[in-house]
Order: C-alpha cells, then structure tokens, then sequence
C-alpha cells in the first residue's frame, strides 16, 4: 500500500538496526532493509519490509538512507563499494562512532554526491519509536529539516548544530554521565544494602534527590559558562570533609571505594588549584585542565561556605 510516506532504506539490522526498521514500518514508511546476514531480515519482510539483495539494491531504494552497523570501518566495508549510487541521496549515519570519525565519513558522503547527518541513538532498542527518547543529529540544518517529520518515526529528533562531530561528542558526554550516575546508584545501593535495605527501596529516595541534583546543575551550568564560582551553597573544601564520610562507612562494610576515591582525589586536586572555597562547579576547571593543580586563582564568592546539599 502506498502511504505516501518518504522510503527509507536501513542498511544493518543487529538489535538496534532493526529497531529503527521495525519504527519505520509501523509508522507507515516503505522501508527497504538490507543485512549482510539475509536471516535477520525475515521477521521485517513478514512486516512489509522489502528485503534488498544487495546494498546497491538498498541504495537505490531510497532517498534517504540509515546505516547502522557495527562500526566506522563496517560502514565504510558496506558503502564504499556503492559509493556512486549515494549521490543526490541522503546518509543518515547512526553508527557509534567518535567525533572525528563523522567529520571523515561526513567528508565522504560529500565527495560522493550525498548528503550526510550524523547520528546518536540515545536509547537502548525496545525505546526505538518512543517520541519520549532523543535522538541526536548534526549535519546541515537545511538537510536536518527536509528530513524531520521521517526521523521523529525514530524518536525525538534534536539537531545540535553544523559540526557533523557533533551528535558523538554529545553521545560521549552523555554516556559518561549516565555511566556515573549508576555506578553512583549501585554503591549507594551496595552500602544501604548492608543494612538489610533492598534496591527496590533504595531507588525511590534516589529518584527523589536526583531531582534535587537536577536543580543543582541547573545553578551550577550559569557558574560554569561564567567562569566564577561562588562557594555560597557548599565549598569544594567541604564536600571533600563529607565525601570522606562516604568512604569510611563503605570501607568499614567491606565496599569497593574505587569511584569515592576518584571523586575525593579530583576534589582534592581543585582545592589545590585554589579552588577550596569555590563551588563543586570548580572542579571542571582541573578536569579541562589536568596539569594545573596548584595556584590557580580562587575566584569563590567571601560568603559563608554553607553546608553540604543535602546534610
């Protein structure tokens, strides 16, 4: 049936490719699937997919194209022998990879003829078509636009800017901060576990003081485009004082202390830096620069240090 929807191909079809083929389908969009393992693509074809023998049919099939395969070489293994059929079309490319591998594979598509946006999935696959999940884009704003309405199929479409690094550098950032919140949540779960308290008990008080975290980097964002850190919530001086009451109840229950540690060292390491008296929002001056831990300029605020959120 023809929907009058945009056909879309999706080359690459693991858990996450065919995620983004089923999204499509359901959605109403003639999808051309194509997998360098024919099997995975027959519960598509029961869908309505069409199966593509090989990737110059997939190519072909559509004007916009979705690669999602392993890796930046497994890319260039798929296309690069139908490279000439790319051009006029456009390379949507949400296979993880680092900033500088998109602006090469951006380069790329461009001297094919294509045009290309880079991708970030910001979601595990049953996510895959939820509007509530983002996915991240950067590339041409004009080419981000005439494709839109396809891509919020997928998810919610955010564009981030020219830059075509941008989406992975984004993915980066945001993975490393999901990495520290759980592994936070996990040794917090550990050490209230030894007391008899269940994880399932735990992680509503979590949640409810991540929403208390959340208005702390809101507060902490404006500090750190201003470069100025006034210590009138809670200095660096004293989070190390309480960060140090984490690490004694953990050890005396047994607890690997390896992320409090870290945590302490890095707070130590801006206190040294002249930031003692400043914000926790500080201490990204010693993680953008490493080698500068001691003498920097204090610029906290002459008020009192306060307390601790959350003590």
């Amino acid at each position: 049936m023809n929907t009058g929807l945009p056909a879309v191909t999706v080359i690459g079809l693991g858990l996450m490719g065919s995620a983004l083929a089923t999204a499509l389908l359901e959605q109403g969009h003639p999808t051309t699937v194509w997998n360098r393992s024919p099997g995975k693509a027959l519960a598509l074809a029961e869908r309505g997919a069409r199966v593509a023998a090989t990737p110059g049919e997939a190519v072909a099939a559509g004007s916009l194209v979705v690669v999602c395969v392993l890796d930046h070489d497994a890319v260039h293994g798929v296309l690069d022998p139908v490279a000439g059929s790319l051009a006029g079309k456009t390379l949507v490319n949400l296979t993880s990879n680092s900033p500088e591998q998109a602006e090469e594979a951006a380069a790329w598509a461009r001297a094919h003829g294509a045009e290309y946006l880079d991708g970030a999935i910001m979601t595990t696959p049953p996510g895959v078509g939820d509007p509530g999940r983002m996915f991240l884009y950067s590339g041409a704003p004009e080419v981000f636009e005439a494709h839109r309405a396809t891509l919020a199929a997928l998810g919610d479409p955010l564009h981030l800017g020219t830059a075509p690094g941008l989406a992975s550098l984004y993915d980066a950032a945001l993975l490393g901060l999901m990495w520290s919140t759980l592994t936070g949540w996990l040794h917090g779960t550990a050490l209230v576990g030894t007391e008899g308290t269940s994880a399932t008990a735990f992680t509503p008080i979590a949640i409810r003081w991540l929403a208390t975290v959340n208005d702390f980097l809101t507060t902490y964002a404006s500090q750190v485009d201003a470069g100025s850190y006034p210590g009138d919530d809670a200095t660096v001086d004293v989070q190390i004082s309480t960060v140090d009451h984490l690490i004694h109840a953990a050890g005396e229950r047994g607890l690997d202390n390896g992320l409090p540690e870290l945590l302490r060292a890095t707070m130590k390491r801006a206190s040294a830096a002249g930031h003692g008296s400043s914000s926790y929002a500080s201490v990204i001056e010693v993680l953008k620069n490493p080698k500068s831990t001691a003498g920097g300029a204090n610029t906290a605020d002459t008020r009192d240090a306060g307390h601790t959120p959350g003590r």
